[in-house]
């Protein structure tokens, strides 16, 4: 996603003039929290190198429910679109590299590629899909089976994520995780 939105933008160099200073690129800690749950997303962040989370705090639990890798786009759209304050927080599990863009540079993006729209929307689309499938599997699917599904279709996640993020993404305990490890 990101090298394919830096290839497009660099295409038409007098626009590139115009918004490359609309990008900031920045190296983060792990454990850096971009957003905070309640406050308003001012950033839109592209993972340049690195893992982010996005999770919430449900009486005083952390719960994950999204990770993000290389070349993904991360921010809370709701709050970033409508300045509405984030229903989570989005953080780095590793050192991270961010490309950065504010909402003002956003919409100013837009006005210099207007195509750009149809490109986020699939982003939106995706993330959609994302949840409902996460949603569905929290309630049809066991432990054990969410499990094996993530080691299939996102195995980044097992090799990436420390396993109390996992255990939180997948609704159970550390202690309930290792044993489900144990069994396979």
């Amino acid at each position: 996603m990101l090298d394919r939105l830096l290839d497009h933008l660099n295409e038409n160099e007098d626009n590139w003039d115009k918004v490359k200073g609309l990008f900031l690129e920045q190296e983060i800690a792990s454990k850096t929290v971009l957003l905070h749950e309640g406050e308003i997303s001012q950033n839109l962040y592209f993972i340049k190198k690195g893992c982010l989370r996005m999770w919430f705090n449900n009486d005083g639990k952390d719960i994950t429910f999204q990770f993000f890798f290389e070349g993904q786009a991360v921010s809370s759209i709701d709050s970033f679109i409508e300045s509405n304050p984030s229903l989570f927080s989005i953080e780095s599990i590793e050192p991270t590299t961010l490309i950065s863009i504010s909402k003002e540079g956003f919409r100013q993006l837009f006005c210099y590629y207007p195509e750009l729209k149809d490109g986020f929307q699939e982003i939106l689309f995706q993330r959609f899909r994302n949840y409902a499938k996460l949603f569905l599997s929290q309630i049809k699917d066991t432990p054990s089976k969410r499990y094996e599904e993530l080691m299939k279709t996102r195995p980044e996640i097992i090799r990436r994520v420390p396993q109390h993020y996992i255990a939180s993404y997948l609704g159970i305990t550390p202690i309930s995780l290792s044993r489900i490890r144990n069994r396979k």
